[in-house]
């Protein structure tokens, strides 16, 4: 599937769907209504748009300003971004487990004029600081009875429901049609399309200034590589369209493409959501497939007996299977018949799970575990794993869905290159393209740069941090550790995670941590060291695990005690991390550990909203648990 030469802005490529690709009637995005799912076309979808942009006009909004959206997925972001994006103005999303405090720096920093609420929680942390935000003029909820939350609050901005501002704007479109047409043509690649403020794992929050190139250029060389990307595929969105990751690589991908969007309704109900969309395209973060993978071992283990038997049978034949297809061979007969006894028996269960008509998954926002990506490929349900920042508008790299390199991260895309630079000398090994591959080419390790055309404008209102990120030779140093394994990329781990013992030993705690994760046992772990003498641990233990284990019921986990103390438990943990530490150096060994009783979450402000550890939050919030690991004698 390739994007006209010919669109160059975020605007013109759901304009060009219509025109080139599928009728206007055809079906653009599912939304769950009470028990149905109901259909929106493009038709739809644009008159909404319009509407909203003549609303826009009406209420002085020019090109360039910025306009907020604090709201769950769905129709109505779209409605809005796209309606924001054809009249030039700026996307200035929030994410929706920020804070106020939060909330209130992003308004002012970014000069939001007007902002999208999609529900009573997210309407009350915006109540709270509007009064603080000077330039902000409407608070626009997109739920009913808002009034009631509104009606005594004394507010500087004024308050109108989005079905209103629709109705408002479908009688004002005849009068600002020309001026819609005009002001999306008026548009350029370098005009900024949007400001993703990074959440991050540590300091305050920074606007990336993403252009309409960097998006529409990412689209285009992603559908370029990933070239079985259909219109007739259909995508499951549920990671947070706040997120460069899912707007990039599921909204917007799915406006380039012609494919259709489904909304989960919640992470809760994604299983279910899963079966009645049945979706061929999903994108994912790691913790989600672990959790999959997790499950399908466990039960496949639990069943016991012949059962067992037959799931380790089938997971054999799995690989084996996946191993000859990925050298280019093809299976023998007698192989292809166990493999087709095996899916029948096994694979099939697992994947009508997913709704049976998985093409391929895309993970990213963080390193995914080996064994987990070759797990999927057993099951015939390729991953493609990519890389990139907010910085970079989300994946610069992804693996090609015909070759499979476990454990990297896919090869550059168009329009990019990427250099690996020691992080002592500054010297740079290599430079590699997309046009440079190598399928046999190694490099050292080192930091991860890149430079092309996915790479942002720079840090909103911040000029000094924008030249720290992007040097004079126009690099942008990622602050990722990596290197290129059978020509693709490779990520150890991000420098500023990296831990330094006392005795100078560099420790990458992601590659440890997800050693220790191929535990059942093991939900979380945080790994600390560094300047000491040895690497401790805070482990979240399973809590199906646990319970299945220990018969502990739902009251245990919600005592005060935030460490579990029973010596039952970590005994029992112990004796995995022991056996788990067997495939490390003994450096990166863990020592000691506390057993955390419930897990780090977004909500508590401890992970970023791809299930990123904020390592400094953690650290300072647990320092006392952390002393106390280091102060006790630890077996060698």
């Amino acid at each position: 599937m390739n994007l006209p030469e010919h669109v160059k802005t975020v605007p013109q490529m759901l304009r060009n769907v219509v025109k080139n690709i599928h009728p206007d009637t055809h079906t653009f995005l599912l939304d769950k209504v009470g028990n149905t799912w109901q259909e929106i076309s493009y038709k739809e979808t644009l008159e909404k748009a319009d509407a909203i942009s003549a609303w826009f006009l009406e209420m002085g909004i020019k090109k360039g300003d910025r306009l907020g959206l604090l709201i769950e997925n769905g129709p109505d972001y779209i409605y809005y971004d796209q309606a924001l994006q054809q009249v030039g103005a700026i996307n200035a999303s929030i994410y929706p487990t920020l804070t106020e405090a939060e909330t209130e720096y992003i308004l002012n920093d970014s000069g939001a004029k007007a902002i999208l609420v999609g529900n009573p929680f997210l309407l009350r942390k915006v109540l709270k600081v509007s009064n603080n935000c000077p330039e902000l003029m409407r608070i626009i909820p997109a739920f009913d009875d808002f009034e009631k939350y509104t009606g005594a609050a004394n507010l500087q901005a004024g308050v109108i429901g989005f079905e209103d501002v629709i109705a408002e704007g479908l009688k004002l479109v005849p009068k600002y049609t020309k001026e819609i047409d005009q002001a999306r043509e008026a548009i350029t690649p370098s005009d900024l399309s949007c400001l993703i403020y990074t959440s991050g794992t540590t300091g305050t929050p920074k606007g990336v200034m993403l252009m309409h190139s960097n998006f529409v250029e990412t689209v285009r060389y992603g559908l370029d590589q990933i070239s079985i990307v259909e219109p007739t595929d259909r995508f499951l969105s549920f990671l947070p369209l706040s997120h460069v990751f899912e707007r990039c690589a599921t909204y917007y991908i799915c406006c380039g493409a012609g494919c259709s969007i489904a909304f989960a309704q919640s992470l809760e109900l994604l299983a279910k959501n899963l079966t009645e969309v049945k979706p061929t395209i999903m994108n994912c973060v790691p913790r989600l497939l672990e959790r999959i993978h997790d499950r399908a071992y466990k039960n496949g283990v639990a069943a016991g007996g012949i059962k067992t038997k037959i799931f380790n049978w089938s997971m054999a034949i799995g690989q084996k299977y996946r191993k000859v297809k990925e050298s280019g061979k093809t299976p023998g007969f007698l192989l292809s018949r166990e493999h087709a006894i095996a899916h029948k028996l096994v694979f099939s269960k697992i994947i009508e799970k997913t709704g049976g008509r998985l093409k391929f998954l895309i993970s990213g926002g963080g390193a995914l575990p080996k064994n987990v990506g070759e797990f999927f490929g057993d099951l015939g349900i390729p991953i493609l794993e990519g890389f990139g920042l907010t910085e970079t508008t989300g994946p610069m790299c992804v693996t090609e869905f015909e070759r499979q390199v476990y454990g990297t991260v896919g090869r550059i895309l168009k329009g990019t290159e990427v250099g690996i630079q020691n992080i002592e000398t500054h010297k740079i090994y290599t430079v590699q393209t997309h046009d440079s591959f190598n399928p046999e080419f190694e490099s050292e390790e080192g930091e991860i740069l890149i430079k092309g055309i996915s790479v942002m404008k720079g840090y909103w209102n911040k000029p000094e941090e924008t030249a720290t990120a992007i040097d004079a030779e126009g690099w942008f140093h990622t602050g990722d550790i990596g290197r290129f394994h059978k020509g693709y990329l490779q990520i150890t781990d991000r420098l500023k995670n990296m831990l330094v013992n006392a005795f100078g030993k560099n420790i990458y705690p992601t590659p440890v941590e997800n050693t220790y994760l191929k535990s059942p046992k093991i939900e979380q772990v945080f790994l600390v060291g560094d300047k000491r003498e040895y690497v401790t641990a805070i482990i979240v233990p399973s809590k199906d695990s646990l319970q299945e284990t220990f018969q502990f019921d739902q009251q245990y986990f919600e005592q005060p005690e935030l460490f579990i103390s029973d010596k039952q438990v970590t005994d029992w943990i112990n004796v995995d991390l022991k056996k788990l530490s067997n495939e490390l150096a003994k450096f990166e060994r863990i020592k000691n550990f506390k057993v955390k009783r419930n897990p780090f979450s977004m909500e508590d402000g401890e992970m970023t909203v791809t299930m990123k550890a904020k390592r400094k939050v953690i650290e300072k919030k647990y320092a006392e648990a952390i002393e106390e690991m280091y102060a006790g004698e630890v077996e060698e």
